[in-house]
């Protein structure tokens, strides 16, 4: 990381002079347009989705992230950056995937970027290994939470307002109707849970949903934690997972967006158990992104998915 932020600094003038690319871009305007509209980056796509439909046509969002892109790997590129150095308002998650974010921001001379970390907008949770014992790291997944996005609209709506103190008011009765679709939603997954004949959930994948299901109070078995490395599950996990689907008459597996659904496959395989796709949100494809899917259109989802899981 520091050579690589080496070179980004050696390079800033070429890139400053040079016509800026940055992710994707709301309303087709170059960031480096000074139109006198917010420039807010965004490092995902929850929060970008959250940022538009906050502030639409009042600002310039840009996502980092590409359509696409599998989210644990992703590396600021020197366009990135500058970007990022360019901007009113810096918005990132926070936890082990944006380690990269320190370093960078280190390396800006300016000092007037808002700089938001969301998961400093919620409580934490530790993240749970397959055994449901405690990890060492925060679960950043703090998005699969309605509630907690909730909150996390709330925080973007304020601090654009602080930034552009015209809008407020704009900013604040957009948030104000989102967050009513949200509370919806969140009331959807209330009453599914309420009205399932089982309490239980079963992830062959990794799991990003803990705060999704402490909301609700579910249970869960999973394969991996919700930011593991590994790609292939001991046999001693595949078969666990497979005697506790057959055992409790689990009619649904979950795999993830972004994942190949090979062990979620497998236990359909050996139980009648049907493998069903749950999006964690994390990022979307570039079909997706072009169709105009949300955030909310992917939970909505999601809650017909939840539904068959707890019939």
């Amino acid at each position: 990381m520091k050579k690589f932020i080496s070179l980004v600094l050696s390079c800033l003038l070429i890139a400053a002079a040079a016509p800026m690319i940055v992710g994707c871009s709301s309303n087709g305007d170059s960031f480096s347009e000074d139109n006198g509209k917010l420039k807010i980056v965004t490092t995902i796509f929850p929060y970008y989705d959250f940022t538009m439909n906050v502030t639409q046509d009042k600002a310039n969002v840009k996502l980092l992230l590409s359509p696409g892109s599998e989210p644990h790997d992703y590396d600021p590129s020197p366009s990135d950056i500058v970007g990022i150095e360019n901007c009113d308002i810096f918005i990132y998650n926070g936890g082990e995937s944006d380690e990269w974010v320190e370093s960078v921001l280190d390396s800006f001379q300016n000092s007037d970027i808002k700089i938001m970390c969301m998961m400093d907008y919620i409580t934490p949770l530790y993240e749970q290994n397959p055994d449901h014992t405690q990890g060492d790291e925060y679960d950043e997944h703090i998005w699969t939470s309605v509630r907690n996005s909730q909150s996390l609209v709330s925080a973007i709506a304020r601090e654009a307002a602080g930034a552009d103190a015209e809008n407020a008011d704009f900013y604040a009765d957009n948030a104000d109707d989102y967050i009513a679709r949200l509370q919806s939603l969140d009331d959807t997954f209330s009453d599914i849970v309420q009205n399932g004949k089982r309490n239980d959930v079963v992830f062959g994948d990794r799991f990003p949903f803990l705060y999704f299901v402490t909301d609700y109070n579910l249970d869960y078995e999973c394969a991996f934690p919700g930011c593991s490395s590994e790609t292939e599950p001991s046999i001693a996990t595949v078969t666990y997972l497979i005697d506790y689907v057959r055992d409790e008459n689990v009619p649904v597996v979950f795999y993830l967006d972004f994942s190949n659904g090979n062990t979620a496959q497998l236990i359909s395989e050996d139980t009648n158990a049907v493998p069903i796709k749950l999006y964690s949100c994390h990022n979307i494809t570039k079909k997706q992104f072009e169709n105009g899917e949300t955030y909310i259109s992917l939970m909505e989802q999601n809650a017909e998915a939840l539904k068959e899981a707890l019939s």
